[in-house]
């Protein structure tokens, strides 16, 4: 019998995993600030995030549509070796920087936007393979005492943890600890280290809210699309 191929959906979910992670390793040393309407606790009338909020937010999507797809141990393979492909990335970009250029000036402002600073590297690296392997265990923790109902609390409960301890993670290690500890990196007084951990979960709170019915949509075509093809992968009659 000839091997099944992948469907199609599990590459499209892997795909966006590995994008979303890698778009965020080289966005997160920009500091974003965002004005709002009216003034919050610690946060005050802005808030502060890391670049890499908007596209980290959407690893906890493509995760737990996987976990609820392909279960609990094919989502940790996903997290860990997007883990070690953080390395390979890190290694792909720092070999272009060392590289000689033709163009000095262009080279330098090459550097300076993709080269992290070894503090972000620290923190999101931590950050990421803790929370990552939470979330997918709270995910199938859930599961196992809803069974297949209740997918929003699933979605919901396990990124609201996970981006909790994420975000806590990241923010401390990569602009207090590293900083303070291992003298590396800039160090920020401790209303920005709030505003940034406020602000940062916040949002990645908002779109747990919001790619919930996405998450639902995603998990129902992939079954629908598995349900019409035959043992080998063809269409079924």
């Amino acid at each position: 019998m000839p091997e099944q191929p992948q469907p199609a959906t599990q590459i499209a979910l892997v795909g966006l995993f590995v994008t979303a992670l890698t778009t965020a390793q080289l966005t997160a040393a920009k500091l974003l600030i965002f004005e709002l309407p009216t003034a919050l606790p610690v946060t005050g009338a802005a808030v502060i995030l890391p670049g890499a909020a908007i596209a980290y937010a959407l690893t906890y999507f493509a995760s737990d549509c996987y976990t609820e797809l392909y279960g609990k141990r094919a989502a940790q393979l996903l997290v860990n070796v997007g883990f070690l492909l953080n390395f390979a990335l890190l290694g792909l970009v720092w070999t272009t920087i060392v590289a000689p250029g033709l163009d000095p000036e262009l080279s330098a402002a090459f550097a300076q936007v993709l080269a992290p600073g070894t503090n972000i590297i620290i923190g999101s690296l931590i950050a990421y393979i803790i929370s990552q392997n939470w979330d997918v265990l709270v995910f199938h923790w859930i599961r196992g005492r809803t069974g297949a109902r209740l997918l929003w609390l699933r979605n919901i409960g396990s990124t609201a943890t996970s981006q909790a301890i994420d975000t806590v993670l990241f923010v401390g290690i990569a602009f207090a600890v590293a900083p303070a500890v291992v003298g590396i990196g800039e160090a920020l007084p401790l209303s920005v280290l709030g505003s940034l951990m406020i602000g940062q979960y916040l949002l990645k709170l908002l779109i747990a809210l919001i790619d919930t019915p996405f998450v639902y949509l995603v998990v129902r075509l992939a079954r629908a699309a598995d349900a019409g093809t035959t043992a080998d992968g063809h269409p079924a009659d």
